[in-house]
């Protein structure tokens, strides 16, 4: 077995929160007003983004290039919309992988005109620039990742489970029930980021809470383990 991966722990109270009225965010890394140089980001991953959106709401239209934007729902309704002509409604566990390559507009609505929605939106930078613009999504269920490490994106061409993305990288869902523990390992030059959504569990020996992140500085396991029903979310990223 590997030794355990090298972890710089992230308090909830240390990331960045934003109100807007209509939606709230919590940006982990530097976006928008929020720069912070220590905070850029870590290997491909560039933005990791926890937004709520109140009934109804909908961040427009708006332009992006050369990003691979990822997004998980957490809650509620998540609604699509693109200049592809591309459209559709994804539920707590949906996927998408936006291509923005050479340039394309998309928007994220709340489609529930009751409830509040809550989605996760990642940034990859992809291999190359230019890339033509195009979209997949997947719906899993909680059941897909209940005790278990889902992965819901992996490397384009590689076989197995997951929308596929422009770059060697792979992202995990969990739900894991208390006492229960799931492994990944993090290969030579790789390291990556946890976030616990929900919930409380371990992570090679270290306590968090809701809310509560880790940068994965270097190569090694990560152990998790519950100790209440927790939501997570891991990325394994080339750090060079």
């Amino acid at each position: 077995m590997p030794a355990p991966a090298p972890l710089q722990l992230r308090p909830d109270r240390s990331i960045y929160s934003i109100d807007g009225g209509w939606f709230r965010a919590r940006w982990h890394f530097s976006f928008d007003q929020y720069r912070d140089e220590r905070n850029m980001g870590i290997g491909t991953l560039r933005v990791f983004n926890h937004d709520t959106l109140i009934p109804g709401a909908v961040w427009p239209m708006h332009p992006h290039r050369d990003i691979e934007g990822i997004t998980f729902v957490v809650a509620g309704e998540f609604e699509h919309r693109d200049s592809l002509g591309n459209g559709g409604i994804l539920r707590p566990g949906g996927v998408q992988r936006m291509r923005l390559g050479s340039g394309a507009e998309h928007s994220e609505g709340n489609h529930s005109k009751t409830a509040e929605m809550q989605f996760i939106q990642m940034w990859i930078i992809p291999r190359e620039r230019g890339l033509a613009p195009d979209i997949q999504q997947r719906q899993y269920t909680e059941a897909d990742r209940t005790d278990r490490l889902l992965r819901f994106l992996k490397p384009e061409g590689e076989d197995g489970e997951g929308v596929s993305v422009a770059r060697e990288v792979s992202m995990y869902a969990s739900r894991l029930s208390p006492g229960k523990a799931v492994r990944h390992d993090f290969g030579a030059g790789r390291g990556g980021y946890l976030y616990l959504i929900s919930g409380a569990l371990t992570a090679n020996d270290a306590a968090l809470r809701t809310g509560d992140a880790a940068y994965v500085t270097g190569s090694g396991s990560l152990e998790l383990t519950a100790t209440d029903t927790s939501d997570l979310l891991v990325v394994d990223t080339p750090l060079a």
